[in-house]
């Protein structure tokens, strides 16, 4: 079954604000109640069908294609600044301490646990989660979700399942690759432009490293594609009709989706800092 239609018009929405100023505040708790939901309906959906055999998986090969089109040189191009900067801002203040070959502990912690499934989520939300909302948004202003209910078709099943794991899927690939630029980029800064020991670089990595770390990165991703596919199918599926409805999805899903993964970054983090804390020497 498709998700509940939680939207209200703009002129409903502003007589409640007008009514009862927490009117704002109940609507995005029964958005965010909408949203979880539809990702346990869709995830239950989607083993019920690969359990049966009717999944669609040319859906998730043309959906990860597309997706990986949008979103892979964006996130190289992200990636190398990103780790640039890093870099040189710790690198600058390790070298006034006398210790630049610390900079390659600071891009295993910095890049691979931080940055690399940030940066991932971030792009994936704006580019291919933007997307997904407006393919879902016209579909939905064209009258498709509907017929799908009419031919007894389950939109979660047909349309949000094969985008979640497609993204998911997109999403540990590009960590992987954003992870292994970071580090390369780490390791030129470190030894060409801060003037640091390759051997010294690498000792460093190796002993701040540990198994954990590719652990909290990847599972990270993982959470963060997810979260951009069901925020941006979610709102695609619930847009206003018409063309202003569509793009005012779309904006709220890119917003929904950043804040989102920067609160769940956190929680993770906190989590895994814990139960895993950064090596010591």
């Amino acid at each position: 079954m498709s998700a509940p239609d939680t939207t209200t018009g703009p002129e409903e929405e502003s007589a409640a604000r007008k009514r009862n100023p927490f009117s704002g505040v109940r609507s995005s708790l029964r958005r965010l109640g909408a949203t979880m939901a539809m990702l346990s309906d869709s995830l239950a959906a989607t083993a019920v069908s690969i359990a049966k055999g009717r999944f669609v998986w040319w859906d998730v090969l043309t959906q990860g294609r597309f997706l990986i089109s949008v979103s892979l040189l964006p996130t190289i191009l992200i990636a190398i600044p990103f780790g640039l900067v890093l870099v040189l801002e710790v690198g600058g203040l390790t070298s006034q301490l006398g210790a630049v070959s610390l900079v390659g502990g600071v891009t295993s912690v910095g890049i691979v646990r931080e940055a690399a499934p940030i940066i991932s989520g971030i792009v994936l939300a704006g580019a291919g989660g933007s997307a997904i909302c407006a393919d879902m948004g016209s579909r939905n202003t064209r009258g498709e979700i509907s017929a799908l209910d009419v031919m007894a078709v389950d939109p979660l099943e047909r349309l949000v399942g094969p985008r979640i794991i497609a993204m998911t899927l997109v999403a540990l690939l590009l960590n992987g690759i954003v992870a292994f630029v970071g580090i390369i980029t780490g390791y030129l800064t470190g030894v060409y432009v801060l003037h640091g020991v390759a051997g010294g670089f690498l000792n460093s990595f190796s002993a701040f490293s540990q198994p954990l770390d590719l652990v909290e990165s990847y599972l990270k991703a993982a959470v963060f594609g997810v979260i951009a596919a069901v925020v941006a199918s979610f709102q695609g599926l619930n847009c206003e009709k018409g063309p202003t409805g569509v793009g005012d999805a779309v904006n709220r899903s890119v917003v929904v989706s950043g804040v989102s993964l920067f609160i769940v970054n956190l929680v993770i983090t906190q989590i895994f800092l814990v139960t895993a804390p950064p090596v010591l020497l």
